[in-house]
Parts: C-alpha cells; sequence; structure tokens
C-alpha cells in the first residue's frame, strides 16, 4: 500500500482530560483516499480543532482499509493510536462508530475515554471486540442477520430508487436516503433481476451499479445504515463474500465434467447457460467492464468440443472477452457469480 504523509501541525497534543490520572495518549490518525483528500482534511481539522480534539494526524493513502486501535505504548504506558476513515466532509469512521461534524464533541468525550480507561474497558468499547464498519462483533452478526432477509419481488425495469427503498421496507434496521442521493437513484433503471438473492447483497449491488456503497452504522447497541459515494479503497458493504469470510467451502458444482461446444456466441449468452446449469445466480461488474469497453452481450466467443469442468470452461470462455468469475456467497450463503474485468477494477 502506498502512503503519502499528509500532516497538520495545527494540531498538537493529545486531547486527553485530566492528564495526571490518565492511563495512556491518544493520537487520532485519519486516513483517506489520495483523490481529493486534502480539502476534506482541512475541514475535518477545522472541525475537530473547533471541539478540542488534538494530537491528530491526516494520511492520504491509496486503500483506507478498516478503522482500529493499536497501543504503540506498553501496558504500564500505553500510548494508543486510533485509526479512522475521512469518508466525507459529513463523516468520520472509527471503532468507536461513525462521526459527524456534529458530534465532534461526542468524538471526544469518545477519545478521553479511551485514554482514561483503555480500549477493553469503560465507555470507550464494551467487552466486544470491534470488527468492521465501526461495529462490535455482535453487532455485526445482527446486521448479517438483518441483511440475510431475501428479495421477494421484481426488481428488473424499476428504477435503483425504487428497488433500494422496496429492500429498505424488509430491514429492521433504518436505512434513509438523502434528497439528492434518492434523486440520482431516480434517474437510473435498474434491468436485472435479483430476486432470491439476499438483501444485503443485493443493496450493495444496486448502489454500486450507480456508484454508491452502502454502509453500516453503530447506533448505540443497535445499528442503522446509511448510502454513501463509493470511493476506491472506501470500506463499504461488499456484494458477496468470499467463500472463507462467508464459512463457505466454494461451489462443488464448478468441478463436474460436461461436454461442451460452443461455437461463436455472446459471452453473456454462454455466461446465462452455464449459471443455468449450475443453477447460481450471477452478477456483472457492469461498472469495471465499462471502463474497459467491455460488453458482454457483444463481445463473441468459442469454445472448441471437449469435455471439461464447468469451472475450466466458464474461465476459458470469459477470458476470451477479458473478463473473470469469482466465487461469493450472500448473506444468506446462497452461492453467486460475481463477474468483472481481467484487468484491475
Amino acid at each position: 500500500m502506498q502512503l503519502r504523509p499528509f500532516f497538520l501541525p495545527l494540531l498538537l497534543i493529545a486531547a486527553v482530560a485530566g492528564a495526571a490520572s490518565a492511563a495512556g495518549t491518544v493520537q487520532l490518525d485519519l486516513v483517506g483516499d489520495m483523490h481529493g483528500s486534502a480539502l476534506l482534511f482541512q475541514e475535518w481539522s477545522q472541525v475537530l480543532g473547533k471541539a478540542g480534539v488534538q494530537n491528530v494526524r491526516f494520511r492520504a493513502v491509496a486503500e483506507p482499509g478498516q478503522p482500529g486501535i493499536e497501543n504503540q505504548g506498553t501496558a504500564q504506558d500505553p500510548a494508543y493510536v486510533v485509526t479512522g476513515i475521512v469518508r466525507s466532509r459529513s463523516e468520520l469512521l472509527l471503532p468507536g462508530g461513525s462521526f459527524r461534524p456534529s458530534d465532534a464533541g461526542r468524538l471526544k468525550q469518545w477519545l478521553d475515554d479511551l485514554a482514561e480507561r483503555g480500549p477493553g474497558t469503560g465507555k470507550a468499547a464494551d467487552k466486544e471486540e470491534n470488527a468492521a464498519f465501526g461495529l462490535r462483533s455482535a453487532q455485526l452478526d445482527r446486521v448479517r442477520e438483518d441483511l440475510a432477509a431475501p428479495v421477494d419481488f421484481a426488481t428488473r425495469g424499476a428504477t435503483c430508487r425504487q428497488v433500494v427503498e422496496k429492500i429498505a421496507e424488509r430491514l429492521k434496521w433504518p436505512l434513509k436516503l438523502d434528497g439528492e442521493t434518492a434523486h440520482a437513484l431516480a434517474d437510473q433503471k435498474f434491468d436485472e433481476s435479483l430476486s432470491g438473492l439476499s438483501c444485503g447483497t443485493a443493496l450493495a449491488y444496486v448502489l454500486g451499479a450507480a456508484g454508491y456503497g452502502l454502509l453500516p452504522r453503530a447506533v448505540g447497541d443497535q445499528a442503522s445504515y446509511a448510502v454513501v459515494e463509493a470511493r476506491k479503497g472506501a470500506g463499504v458493504w461488499p456484494i458477496g463474500w468470499p467463500a472463507d469470510k462467508a464459512g463457505q467451502k466454494g461451489l462443488p458444482a464448478l468441478f463436474e465434467f460436461l461436454n461442451v461446444n460452443v461455437q461463436n456466441v455472446s459471452a453473456e449468452q454462454a455466461l446465462e447457460a452455464i449459471a443455468k446449469r449450475l443453477k447460481t445466480p450471477f452478477l456483472v461488474d457492469h461498472r469495471a467492464l465499462a471502463r474497459y469497453g467491455i460488453d458482454p452481450a457483444k463481445t463473441k466467443v468459442s469454445l472448441p468440443r471437449s469435455r471439461t469442468t464447468y469451472s475450466l470452461a466458464l474461465r476459458k470462455l470469459l477470458s476470451k472477452a477479458g473478463m473473470k468469475f469469482e466465487v461469493r456467497y450472500d448473506e444468506a450463503g446462497t452461492p453467486l457469480l460475481w463477474i468483472t474485468s481481467l484487468k484491475p477494477s
């Protein structure tokens, strides 16, 4: 991961109330995407400075990753480094949750409590370990369970906004769209079927196609969902999960043998035929393919008569069109094929 340091010397000493009784010091290390971060850093510097939050370092990185807390001192003299993600001018993602500019006072209190009590006790952290997205493990489990509900309505021909709002009605935790995002989603048609997939994977896919992402947020012991602008390296809810993270062992049917003879058909037709025989849905990364001028419906592929496995046949056919596949699983454990570009997306 390439790093480009971006330091703001305006912020100096750790913001810890009652230094004499503090268990340690805290440095807030905020990272953001390399593109366009300087202005965001400056805006957040002013917000945090006014709230009395000090000892802040800003860094522009290629891949912001996930929030975290690391003790770079000792058990007797801890020096906590809190890594947070600058998502936008209206949101910071920290291990303690999601913070807006209006939450700067609450953020300072969280940092003070971390310095005084440490990450394993008190208000700074529950006894549950922080997992991802600023959620504790138990919260993340509840979010996964919520997003595992199936999509039970037709999505083809609707707008992205209609699909998102219908899925939101099926969730336990609230999802709200701001006016600008709702308007943008209403302008985009969605012409694919997501019926039977989980709400989480379907939401991530619909939003991703429109240039947005799904972000769970901690709200006390509960959670909510935000729709945010998707940026490279930003930690948003994924479109399906790799087999290992989904607790699965892959898709055994891919390694079954079949006789193939594909002659000058579109990559889309070949993909549909194989997916139908596998009884496995597939999702296409249209944005990545469009970046390289790949249209599965117009690209012709062929595969000589042979006996091979589904996996090899699919890999060879897609590679001829500049594509590849991955096996992923939705939140309910349903396998799917993720189709994307061979080139970096």
